[in-house]
């Protein structure tokens, strides 16, 4: 209160950072609005660990389902795969390669943290990454999960299911 520019500049600092969050709400409220009006993100969204942002991400970043040969080739499309250091006698296996949508691969990637951290509800995908967890570490359980995850959102986009929680869906669901 002392120094009447170092007050002008907080004002100004404090009315563009109030202008943002305005903005951020009116931008975050059309977001949602698109979702819910889309089917395809709903049943993305059934996934845990997977909300909005990513739905849509992902819906924007496939397009169209049909590209992929299988479900198995969306992950090394977004660079969700090792990479491999090979020369001579050497074979190191390092880490992921990094082609394909960086935004798509993060935002998976948070997905799996959250899936691991924050959802509590248990099943058949949050106990298969504890056990990827125990035997090969974290850091790379959570990739392993992400690129799961990429697989699983590809499957449900392509034949119309929704995710099934427990292992006995999943074998009900294919006989």
């Amino acid at each position: 209160s002392d120094i009447p520019e170092l007050r002008d500049i907080m004002e100004a600092l404090l009315a563009a950072r109030l202008k943002l969050r305005e903005q951020f709400t009116v931008l975050h409220e059309k977001l949602l609005s698109i979702v819910k009006d889309n089917t395809v993100c709903r049943r993305l969204m059934t996934v845990p660990g997977v909300g909005p942002v990513v739905a849509l991400a992902f819906y924007a970043t496939v397009d169209i389902p049909a590209r992929f040969r299988n479900s198995k080739a969306v992950g090394p499309s977004l660079g969700l795969t090792p990479r491999l250091h090979q020369s001579g006698e050497d074979n190191r296996v390092g880490r992921v390669s990094l082609c394909g949508d960086a935004m798509m691969r993060t935002l998976l990637y948070e997905a799996a943290q959250v899936l691991l951290t924050v959802v509590k509800k248990w099943s058949w995908l949050k106990a298969w990454a504890m056990n990827v967890a125990k035997r090969r570490g974290r850091q790379r359980a959570t990739v392993a999960l992400a690129r799961r995850l990429a697989v699983i959102m590809h499957r449900i986009w392509s034949d119309g299911s929704e995710f099934r929680w427990a292992r006995e869906d999943v074998a009900a669901a294919k006989l």
